[in-house]
């Protein structure tokens, strides 16, 4: 069997570097604010934006142009399930470790972490950071003094510190945090002159609404850069460097295919692009090769965020109709009872309000207040989405069928 290269595509991952394209204008933003710190302005961004809209590669390549172009040395890290500071500041700590291991001015940080220091591996390819609990929670105490003593050792070499917290979700539903970061940049401005430390937040907008509850005077202090959707051009330009990477022709129709399925959607165009590729055989990508991506990744797509979460809880066909007719335009994220009523059965019309009622209950939509009674949204872009491709991978199935009875 012979299997291919790398895909250049990856499907719930940061996209390479290399390949970024788009947000011209957030990127320039943000290379203000790195600019201002290395004059020694500490500051704070919150990178907001729905899930698989792209935060994490425009964070990773921000990072990228500030190691490169600014010299200013940028950590990357994800805290996931992370809920409280001890875990997070010891994630922090152990991230600056492994970026500043190579570097020739390692031993210059090293000595500050203490006995603390471990290397891991067969060869200490890495290290870890593992201070007992009560050292540590005087770290979390002590954060802007630590990082002061850590920029006094390395500004000979870096201009300036740039730290990513990426997926704050966890984090910001607990006020312990919102209070500790606000007091951090309240000790900051009374107590240093400079402090050129760069702060990014990455979070969906309602952990910024959770943080303004739990902190009010909190954001404040946050530029906040909201991205949304790639146009169809910036979509196209990167299923066209991703495919010429790995020397791979496409089709003006198949490329035409994927782009419209792609939404604007980097957790999209990754997935049908990944798919895609995978069923090329010849290393030309006609209509069929992308007709045959693009299904597959509706399935991919339904088993790894609407089968647990909607399709198992809604196992009624009735239902599961339903919702495919509630996404029949998937570029809109809202629709109204009434308009979805008039295309239902009656069959359908008997249980449209449990329908609903479900849907809120499991999360999936939300009253759209500012377009009045009767309005819902689903509360994430990638919903109607997802719902629209699989609905079109059903009829495509079905006619299938029909044309080979």
């Amino acid at each position: 069997m012979n299997f291919k290269e790398n895909s250049p595509f990856t499907p719930g991952s940061p996209v390479p570097i290399e390949l970024f394209v788009g947000r011209s204008n957030q990127v320039k933003e943000i290379l203000q604010y790195i600019n201002q710190t290395i004059y020694g302005k500490q500051e704070n961004v919150y990178l907001e934006g729905e899930r698989g809209i792209g935060k994490s590669s425009l964070a990773s390549f921000i990072r990228s142009l500030a190691n490169s172009q600014y010299e200013i040395l940028g950590i990357h890290v994800f805290l996931g399930t992370i809920n409280n500071l001890d875990e997070m500041v010891r994630r922090i700590f152990e991230e600056l470790l492994k970026q500043t291991q190579v570097q020739s001015w390692f031993s210059k940080i090293k000595d500050l972490f203490g006995q603390y220091i471990k290397q891991i591996g067969l060869f200490g390819i890495s290290v870890s950071f593992s201070p007992p609990a009560d050292e540590l929670k005087r770290l979390v105490i002590s954060f802007p003094e630590a990082l002061s003593k850590i920029i006094e050792k390395i500004i000979e070499d870096k201009k300036g510190l740039l730290i990513i917290l990426d997926d704050i979700s966890e984090l910001s539903m607990k006020s312990e945090f919102a209070n500790w970061y606000k007091s951090f940049v309240d000790q900051v401005a009374t107590h240093y002159q400079k402090y050129p430390v760069f702060i990014m937040l990455i979070g969906l907008p309602e952990n910024r609404d959770s943080l303004s509850k739990l902190q009010p005077s909190l954001m404040r202090v946050f530029r906040v850069v909201e991205i949304e959707k790639l146009s169809d051009t910036e979509v196209e330009n990167f299923l066209s460097s991703a495919f010429l990477k790995v020397n791979i022709e496409v089709k003006p129709d198949a490329m035409e295919q994927m782009v419209k399925f792609s939404s604007g959607l980097p957790i999209l165009m990754h997935e049908i692009g990944d798919a895609t590729f995978l069923k090329d055989q010849d290393k030309i990508i006609d209509l069929d090769d992308a007709i045959d991506g693009i299904l597959e990744a509706g399935e991919r797509i339904g088993k790894k965020y609407l089968d647990p979460k909607v399709y198992r809880a809604i196992r009624s066909e009735r239902y599961i109709s339903i919702l495919r007719k509630c996404a029949e335009v998937p570029f809109l994220r809202s629709f109204t009872k009434q308009d979805v009523e008039a295309r239902l059965t009656e069959n359908e019309k008997q249980v449209f309000h449990n329908f609903l009622r479900k849907l809120r209950e499991l999360e999936i939509i939300e009253p759209d207040l500012d377009k009045g009674r009767g309005s819902y949204r689903f509360v994430n872009e990638i919903y109607p989405v997802y719902i629209w491709m699989e609905a079109q991978k059903f009829k495509y199935r079905t006619k299938y069928k029909q044309n080979t009875i």
